[in-house]
């Protein structure tokens, strides 16, 4: 009986990622515009990173030009694909985790060359999606990745396939933006943090400008590292839970829930007639707006800062404000509420979340909305930047999904430190 859901379920998952039906998104990145590449010039290289996170698996295939042997590379081009659910929805069936990754394989096998397949390194991390997962469950899933792997004719560093810690997560993001917009190239110290919002957890990481910052923070949240020449002191944090999506479990009470179908779980948030489900981490919960009492903003404020409140540590020196961009969760729910534009992004201040989220949260006390959850999303944004990590509510957020034409992922930053950990000659 066991084997034959499989095999039906695996054919779903074929019809399904090779259609548009609902269950499967895929989506595609562009090319960056080829450079030129004289005869005499540099080496060219390929690097495959697969980001699994709590909401959906992506592939990045990076093509480098080194001009110089100890400079940094050039990001020649990025070729992008992703497909949903995380794959933390099959932990029960983790044979389906290790399709979807080979089906995202193709798009490495179309865009580095044959020749070069043997040279070109493969990696898998996997994010907080199977960080709040039982071990047990996440390792059945990551065998099922490294069998994929070890079959595909590309080369598997002995590290290829694991859990990425949270801290990595936020310095990697960290160095890819500072990347992309030219801020590591000759060790430039005017570098910008990032802010990172997933579903599972969220990341702060950015270099301090002041003594005190360091050293009255946690050890554990200061990172020293070296790359290109020049060592950096990092102030970053990675918060287990605090992710959009974990955050709506932890308001709702149901963050160490089962996901019980009999069980409601009620938030002031919420329209008061809504009624529906709610799916995370391949658990499904059944939500409602609650019945009676007051609503609207302040009260959904009041629930939102629970989940903050105590949680979350506030660095000293960004109540001076700072320059940060932010991406993922942050810049999904701004292009909802219509503070930027899709395409664009735009810059974005924290009393605009604040401002937007009391509109959209006194609407949906009286009406119902396309995303049931964009009051709960927007409050909590607001109290995580406000009172948790200590923004003014007049700090600017550069919020981007994309930078010269490429991802803001921690997985740019990932490729390029491990090259610059094992060059090529």
């Amino acid at each position: 009986m066991m084997k034959m859901m499989m095999k039906m379920l695996l054919m779903m998952l074929i019809q399904v990622s090779s259609s548009s039906s609902i269950g499967f998104s895929v989506r595609f990145g562009n090319a960056l515009p080829s450079l030129s590449r004289p005869a005499n010039a540099s080496q060219i290289f390929y690097g495959i990173m697969f980001d699994a996170g709590s909401t959906g698996t992506r592939i990045h295939v990076y093509t480098f030009i080194q001009r110089e042997p100890d400079g940094l590379p050039v990001l020649d081009n990025e070729m992008f694909q992703s497909m949903k659910p995380g794959l933390s929805a099959y932990a029960d069936v983790p044979q389906i985790a290790g399709h979807t990754v080979a089906q995202l394989l193709r798009v490495a096998k179309r865009t580095v060359p044959a020749l070069e397949w043997k040279r070109t390194p493969v990696m898998f991390r996997a994010t907080a999606g199977l960080r709040l997962m039982p071990a047990h469950k996440a390792h059945a899933l990551l065998e099922q990745v490294q069998e994929v792997f070890d079959e595909s004719p590309f080369y598997v560093p002995a590290d290829s396939v694991g859990i990425m810690n949270g801290t990595n997560e936020g310095i990697l993001a960290w160095i890819t933006v500072n990347f992309l917009t030219g801020r590591l190239d000759r060790g430039s110290q005017k570098t910008v943090g990032i802010l990172d919002l997933g579903g599972g957890s969220t990341q702060i990481t950015f270099l301090p400008r002041s003594k005190k910052t360091v050293e009255s923070a946690p050890t554990d949240y200061i990172t020293r590292f070296h790359m290109f020449n020049s060592t950096y002191e990092l102030y970053t944090h990675s918060y287990l839970g605090n992710g959009i999506k974990a955050a709506r479990l932890a308001a709702l009470g149901a963050l160490h829930s089962d996901g019980l179908e009999k069980t409601v779980f009620r938030s002031s948030c919420l329209p008061k007639k809504h009624s529906g489900h709610f799916s995370f981490g391949g658990l499904t919960y059944h939500v409602s707006g609650v019945t009676h009492g007051v609503r609207g903003f302040r009260t959904c404020y009041q629930e939102m800062l629970k989940v903050v409140k105590g949680f979350i540590k506030q660095p000293l020196e960004l109540k001076d404000s700072a320059s940060f961009y932010a991406f993922s969760y942050y810049f999904d729910h701004a292009v909802e509420a219509r503070l930027i534009d899709e395409t664009t992004g735009g810059a974005v201040k924290i009393r605009d979340f604040r401002k937007r989220a009391k509109e959209v949260c006194n609407r949906a006390s009286k009406h119902s909305q396309p995303n049931e959850f964009l009051c709960m999303d927007l409050t909590y944004i607001i109290c995580l930047l406000k009172d948790g990590f200590g923004f003014k509510e007049n700090t600017v957020l550069q919020l981007t999904k994309k930078l010269r034409n490429v991802e803001t992922s921690w997985a740019l930053g990932a490729t390029i430190n491990h090259f610059q950990k094992f060059r090529i000659h």
